[in-house]
Formats: C-alpha cells, sequence, structure tokens
C-alpha cells in the first residue's frame, strides 16, 4: 500500500500549493464574512447592497466548494489506505486518478491571474457590413455563445437586443454571471469572420461576412474605476424598445460619451432612465478598462482615442464553404467541425488562448 501512500502524498502537497496560490483560506473566510452580513435583516433596507454580497457570497462559493469537496475526499481516503489491506488496491487507484484529475482540472484556475479574470463578464455582439448577411452570422455567434454559457453553467442576462429587418440581430448585449467569466470570455474579444455560401443569395454566392465580439469586465462601483465626470456627456431621449407603458412618451433612453476616447454607450432596455443610466454606466467603465488593457495605459487619463481593437483584423475564421474549417488566427488552433463550433464547442479555442 506504500504506492498510494506516495501518490497520495504527493496529490495532497500539488494540492496545497495551488490551495495557498489561489488564497482559497482567505476566500473561506471572506465568505463567512459576508454570509453573516447577508444574514443580518437589515442589509435588506437596501435592496441592490444586499443583493450584491448575495452574488459576490455565491460567487465566492461556487470557486470554494470544489477545493473543500476536494480536500475531505484527499484525508478521508488516507484514513482509509492506513485501515485498508490489499484486496481494496483496484478501488483506491480509481480514486487517486479521479482525485488527481479532478486537481487537473481545477488548476486551471491558476491562469486567471489578470486583474479583471475573477469579474463577470458584458458581451456584446455587433454585426459589420453586408446587410442582412451580417447581421444572420451576428445571430449564429449569439446563438453559439449562448449554448456555451448553458454548458460552462454561466447564467447569461437579456441587456439590449436590436433585431436586423429581416433576420438575425444588429446587435446584442448580455452580462454573464460565472465564476472567472471574464477570465474565460476575453479569448472571444475580436473580429469574428464567416465563409459560406449565402442563404440570401438567389444565386447562392460565396460570401463573407464579419461580426464583432467585445468582451467587457463587469464593474459595477464606481471606485473601481475613476472616470472624471467632466468627461462625460449624458444625453436622454425616447426609448424605442421595450419596456412598458412609458415607452415613447418618456426620455428612458440613455446615451453616455466619454468625451476623451470618443467612447459612446446607449441602453434604453430598461424601465427608467436611472437604471438605463446604471447599465450605460456599467459597460462604460468595462470599456475603458478593456481599452487600458489594450493600450497598456497605467490609468484611464492616459486612454487615447481610436486605439482599441476595434473593426481590426479578424481573431478567428470560419470557413463552411469550400471547405469545413475553424481557426484562430493568434494561436492556430483549428477545428475541422463548424457545426459543433456553432453549437458552443469553443474550449478548445480559449484553452488554447489561455495556455499561450
Amino acid at each position: 500500500m506504500q504506492d498510494f501512500e506516495k501518490r497520495l502524498a504527493d496529490l495532497e502537497a500539488d494540492f496545497l500549493k495551488v490551495y495557498e496560490k489561489l488564497n482559497i483560506a482567505d476566500k473561506i473566510v471572506q465568505a463567512g464574512e459576508l454570509e453573516k452580513q447577508v444574514a443580518d435583516p437589515e442589509i435588506w433596507h437596501n435592496v441592490e447592497e444586499a443583493t450584491r454580497k448575495n452574488q459576490e457570497l455565491a460567487a465566492l462559493n461556487d470557486e470554494i466548494q470544489p477545493w473543500q469537496l476536494l480536500g475531505t475526499q484527499i484525508k478521508d481516503l488516507g484514513e482509509l489506505i492506513e485501515i485498508s489491506d490489499e484486496t481494496m488496491k483496484d478501488e483506491f487507484d480509481e480514486q487517486i486518478a479521479a482525485m488527481e484529475n479532478n486537481l487537473l482540472e481545477l488548476k486551471k484556475a491558476l491562469r486567471f491571474t489578470g486583474p479583471y479574470d475573477s469579474k463577470d463578464a458584458i458581451v456584446r455582439i455587433t454585426s459589420g457590413a453586408g446587410g442582412t448577411e451580417a447581421m444572420d452570422w451576428a445571430s449564429m455567434l449569439e446563438r453559439m455563445y449562448l449554448r456555451f454559457f448553458e454548458k460552462k453553467g454561466f447564467k447569461a442576462a437579456l441587456i439590449e437586443r436590436v433585431e436586423g429587418e429581416e433576420a438575425g440581430i444588429k446587435t446584442a448585449v448580455y452580462e454573464v454571471n460565472g465564476t472567472n467569466a471574464y477570465g474565460f470570455l476575453k479569448s472571444e474579444h475580436g473580429v469574428h469572420r464567416l465563409v459560406r455560401l449565402s442563404p440570401f443569395n438567389a444565386n447562392n454566392l460565396r460570401q463573407t461576412s464579419f461580426a464583432l465580439v467585445e468582451i467587457l469586465p463587469v464593474i459595477k462601483a464606481n471606485t473601481e474605476v475613476e472616470i472624471d465626470e467632466k468627461d462625460l456627456r449624458i444625453d436622454v431621449y425616447h426609448s424605442g424598445g421595450h419596456g412598458g407603458q412609458s415607452v415613447n412618451t418618456t426620455n428612458s433612453a440613455v446615451r453616455i460619451t466619454h468625451l476623451p476616447t470618443n467612447t459612446v454607450v446607449a441602453i434604453q432596455n430598461e424601465r427608467s432612465q436611472l437604471q438605463n443610466k446604471e447599465k450605460a454606466m456599467e459597460i462604460l467603465r468595462g470599456k475603458l478598462v478593456q481599452m487600458q488593457l489594450e493600450q497598456h495605459a497605467a490609468t484611464i487619463g492616459e486612454l487615447r482615442a481610436g486605439e482599441s481593437a476595434g473593426w481590426g483584423q479578424q481573431i478567428r475564421n470560419y470557413v463552411l464553404q469550400p471547405y469545413k474549417l475553424v481557426k484562430d488566427t493568434r494561436t492556430g488552433y483549428e477545428e475541422t467541425d463548424p457545426d459543433a463550433v456553432l453549437d458552443g464547442k469553443i474550449d478548445g479555442f480559449i484553452d488554447s488562448y489561455l495556455e499561450k
């Protein structure tokens, strides 16, 4: 049984090493403090603050619980090995192998060392030039990501969606909640290019379409990103979307422009002007942080207009005709089954980007 004891000891040492690097013990303490706060009835006098803390607690628990479970399994198996005989060899081999694989998956969290990787994410999909063809492509990407979120266990809340006149979407914006959501999804930020036989062309000609996918960290608190009020222009106008009886009768839609970078965010889907303004500011913070990362700027004040990725070179090509291939231009990773990729199988692209 000495071999199993050594394997388990090595596994435990590796477990503790990563456990410390990810500060799991500190996060357990933080979760305990948050549990006390949300259990206090007084906090629910401020529903927004209570909800935020509840979401923070849920995210921490999602991260902590797998580590607590694996730690308990390692301890229990160690005790069992001490009192067992050779007849348990096969069972021990299976259990240790399963725990080794589990730790391998948990160690992937070490890839998320960026300052915003643990944040939730805003996913914004915009169709490029090309009319209906491009709008249809944008809706295909929307479906791909929604299927991926479902498989990953992420929760996606629709913020805004503008449909095309004939088919597809002009734009769609989602807030995605889940452990390291921004860290997982940041690889998708950029232009996605599709080549296929057009279903909207009478001659069935091959068509190239583009869509821009923006991945932004969710920055809810003003204290996390300092934006000078004098750098903002806020316009209000009549909403053209859903929102109840007040739509088109009150100026509930909000457009915020960050003047130094000419970054514009417009939101009209919420019921009130205040809600639209809060959501627009949340997205603006994310956009400016993304620009800061791209420009390697120390502060928001150092950002320069027109230097974010935007409509630059595509990051990924999806070819359906004359052959089938999806290839990432940055990592070289490719898949030969575009249908599976468009059904949400994008883990390989994400992993290859995070491991490069």
